[in-house]
């Protein structure tokens, strides 16, 4: 896991919140139209992962089987996640403290096996706030915007960019919680095991997590922005 803030001496009011101590570090370069106007609804985002399952390919320019058999298993794993999650009270809490327009914006790519397992987690939480809009970017097809969000040098996704009407960026977040990024960076230091075999211990880890992780550390990034007055 990794989340940013930039902070400052100032404190920016909003009519229930200050704030946490942000400076409003501008991206709207990185937000041209030709990048917001191919952003996706979380409903279509879900009807592309069903077109490319059905169209046995995924998105982004690399297809193999590999990645094919990922995808199918990625939209069987967010259907059944967005049938499950249950949002615990303390992160309804922080999502409540946001009291401006605001939109979240997803790096994602269908093969994405964290993007599957973060994602709709991510859309659960922020519904019970209608001044947040949730919207989803594919990473190959930005990539000046996701280059600005480098996780260790790579692009890794999901990557969580919250920004207000200004395209002021708020915070972000990803590509995963920190236990997953942990036994990734251990992988990657003695990768004793196919990274196919490895795949499978992080969706065991996932499973075992139960969306703890994710929801702690949205909780966590929303609390560290918005303090109450």
């Amino acid at each position: 896991m990794r989340f940013e803030m930039v902070k400052s001496e100032l404190k920016v009011p909003t009519e229930g919140f200050l704030i946490n101590e942000i400076t409003m570090k501008n991206v709207a370069n990185l937000f041209p139209l030709s990048v917001t106007e191919g952003a996706y609804s979380y409903s279509d985002y879900m009807h592309l992962m069903e077109k490319v399952v059905l169209e046995n390919r995924t998105t982004g320019p690399k297809q193999s089987e590999d990645l094919n058999h990922y995808t199918r298993l990625n939209l069987t794993r967010m259907q059944r996640l967005n049938k499950k999650t249950v949002i615990q009270d303390s992160l309804k809490e922080a999502v409540d403290q946001v009291d401006t327009p605001q939109t979240w914006y997803i790096l994602t790519e269908a093969w994405c096996g964290d993007a599957a397992q973060n994602i709709p987690t991510i859309v659960a939480a922020s519904l019970s706030n209608p001044l947040i809009t949730v919207k989803f970017l594919l990473r190959d097809e930005n990539p000046e915007l996701m280059d600005a969000y480098l996780t260790n040098g790579g692009r890794s996704i999901p990557k969580l960019i919250a920004v207000d009407e200004g395209y002021n960026e708020l915070f972000s977040w990803g590509p995963r919680p920190a236990g997953a990024q942990a036994l990734l960076k251990e992988y990657k230091a003695n990768p004793v095991k196919p990274y196919s075999e490895f795949s499978e211990d992080i969706q065991r880890w996932y499973i075992a997590d139960k969306t703890e992780s994710i929801q702690r550390e949205l909780r966590e990034v929303l609390e560290a922005v918005y303090v109450e007055k």
